[in-house]
């Protein structure tokens, strides 16, 4: 898409200029229409300067997700990737699944400025408002045994780690085994989902909620205390369209790494680097019972370590992590 081109041309360029003329030149356009494309641009909320033999330089971007933005920042491109941005979906998951199911080729991402009925582990309600956070879901078709899925999530909380650590001053942390957190608050949720098909994985679905933007008075007041927004934590608003971008290149590499089974040892690295649980007296509940212990870490597949008062250490595939007080 021409928009997009001129976006990617204007971006290398900041600081500085980007000259019309070559711009023109590289799209092998006229000048007057790449002045047309700018004047479609500004109605979808771009502010540009420009000045006699300097050229052209952005001066405002759209707050809200834009596709042609998030396509010209993208540094990591894949072939056969595509993505798409909706205003309003009941979930992402939900509606890459019903995606895959009717063949679209994958992988793919969907995006939404809002979700109806976004929801995170166990069913619950994802409180997901068009007020600048991210809402993402990203599709694939693996076609690996369902066993080395296992630690596919805590993999991909890690790495996003890695990636919002860029974006903020503070450091992020995962609680076991989906939860992106800041000291204790909440500022994102993970929630993998995959059918089977033969005794191998046919259609993977990885989601990510995150706050980006949300305002500290925008939220329910259940959650006030317990969920953070990344401007909140950052001082001022984070730029969604070049988070975004930088999501996608990270969730492909790292979906790439896991499936080549080249992510061992950056794993086990960087879940000793973020893991907040490590040393932290817990109580895990786990259907109808309950379960209190040291946190040790996780093993090979993903089991969360708990140590009890007698010494004897138990690994863990599911349940719900509370820290006791002072653990």
């Amino acid at each position: 898409m021409t928009e997009t081109l001129i976006l990617r041309e204007l971006i290398a360029a900041e600081p500085g200029w980007a000259s019309g003329g070559a711009i023109a030149a590289k799209l092998g356009v006229s000048r007057v229409s790449v002045w047309h494309h700018m004047e479609k641009l500004r109605a979808q909320g771009f502010e540009f300067e420009a000045q006699p033999a300097k050229g052209y330089r952005l001066s405002g971007r759209p707050k809200m997700l834009h596709a042609g933005l998030v396509e010209a920042q993208l540094k990591i491109r894949r072939k056969g990737f595509t993505f798409s941005i909706l205003d309003e979906v009941d979930s992402t998951n939900d509606e890459c699944a019903r995606q895959l199911a009717a063949g679209r080729p994958a992988p793919f991402a969907v995006f939404a400025l809002r979700q109806t009925k976004g929801r995170g582990r166990f069913g619950r309600v994802w409180h997901s408002a068009a007020n600048g956070n991210l809402y993402s879901s990203f599709a694939f078709r693996p076609r690996i045994a369902p066993e080395r899925m296992q630690t596919f999530t805590l993999w991909m909380g890690v790495t996003i780690c890695e990636l919002v650590s860029k974006f903020v001053p503070v450091t992020p942390g995962v609680k076991w085994p989906n939860d992106i957190v800041f000291d204790g608050r909440k500022a994102g949720g993970m929630l993998t989902e995959a059918r089977v098909d033969a005794d191998e994985i046919r259609d993977l679905v990885f989601g990510l909620g995150l706050n980006v933007n949300s305002p500290a008075s925008g939220w329910p007041a259940d959650l006030a205390r317990r969920a953070v927004a990344l401007s909140e934590l950052s001082g001022a608003p984070v730029d969604l369209n070049r988070l975004t971008a930088a999501l996608i290149g990270r969730v492909l590499l790292a979906y790439e790494r896991f499936t080549d089974g080249e992510h061992g040892q950056l794993f086990a690295e960087l879940w000793n680097k973020y893991d907040v649980l490590r040393g932290r007296e817990v109580t895990l509940v786990e259907g109808t019972r309950k379960r209190r212990g040291t946190v040790l870490g996780v093993d090979d597949v993903g089991s969360l370590l708990l140590r009890d008062e007698r010494g004897r250490t138990s690994g863990f595939r599911a349940g719900e992590v509370t820290v006791e007080k002072g653990g």
